[in-house]
This record gives structure tokens, C-alpha cells and sequence, in this order.
């Protein structure tokens, strides 16, 4: 798959697996749909399905070494997402917000602060629940980076 613009999803948790399938289907773009257990998905010759071990991080280790500049990783897992910026990947999250590597540094601050904060005892709140607009915001954050990598 190098060398084409391909889609690669962290899909254990992601809610938009739907929304990637749509996408990708109209721009005729691979997808990889990564996970550690067996998932359910289209029976189409663009979507993949790679089931790696259940070992700790083997689902983000595998999409790191699949990703380059060509591709575009759907995650909302921030240390995967600054692993594959590295990587030269477009990230993209869930709720359609893409990485950066001007905004993931304070991201990851933010995350080992949260953290901190959970393992005091103290009740912080997680994120906003999954709404419409995330979905909207995600179809056209993933159309838009597959246009500019299909430009590239």
C-alpha cells in the first residue's frame, strides 16, 4: 500500500467507522481497520481488516509503521497521534479535529495532567459524549485531508 493515499483506523473504540467506510468508498481510498480483536467490517476489496495481538500498544505500534506522508490515521489515542504526525501522517480525531504538531505537545500536557489529577482521587470529567456535529466535523475534516493528500 505505499505509495497511494490509504486511510488507517485505530478502530477498538473509534465511533466514525461508518463515516471512514462512506468516505472512502466515494474516493475509492484504501482502508486499514486496525484492532486487536476481531471486528466486523464491510466485505469490500478497499477495506482491510488487520487484527494484531493483544498485547499492550500493538494496535498503535502496527499503524505507526504503516503510516507516512500518504496516509491519514483516525485515532483519538494523542500519544498514537503524535507518534504518527512523526511519521509524516495527517491525523485526524474521532470528533473531527485534526492533530497538529503546533497543538499535541499541549495535548499531551494536558492528558499526564488529567491523569495525575485521576489517580489523586480527584473526579475530573472525561471528555464531551460523541455528538452529530463530531460526526459532521469528522466527514469533512477526513474529505478535505484526502483531497489535500490526493493533490500532493
Amino acid at each position: 500500500m505505499t505509495g497511494s493515499v490509504r486511510i488507517l483506523v485505530d478502530a477498538d473504540a473509534c465511533p466514525v467507522k461508518e463515516e471512514v467506510y462512506r468516505v472512502a468508498f466515494r474516493r475509492e481510498v484504501p482502508v486499514r481497520v486496525v484492532s486487536n480483536s476481531y471486528l466486523r467490517v464491510p466485505a469490500h476489496p478497499l477495506i482491510e481488516r488487520v487484527v494484531v495481538s493483544d498485547k499492550f500498544d500493538a494496535a498503535d505500534d502496527w499503524i505507526v509503521e504503516q503510516a507516512d506522508a500518504r496516509t491519514v490515521v483516525i485515532t483519538s489515542d494523542i500519544l498514537l497521534a503524535d507518534r504518527c504526525l512523526k511519521a509524516g501522517a495527517t491525523v485526524i480525531g474521532n470528533n473531527g479535529k485534526p492533530f497538529t504538531a503546533s497543538m499535541i505537545g499541549s495535548a499531551i500536557a494536558t492528558r499526564a495532567i488529567m491523569a495525575d489529577l485521576r489517580a489523586g482521587g480527584d473526579v475530573v470529567g472525561g471528555p464531551a459524549p460523541f455528538a452529530k456535529a463530531d460526526r459532521s466535523r469528522f466527514l469533512q475534516a477526513l474529505d478535505e485531508a484526502l483531497v489535500r493528500l490526493e493533490r500532493a
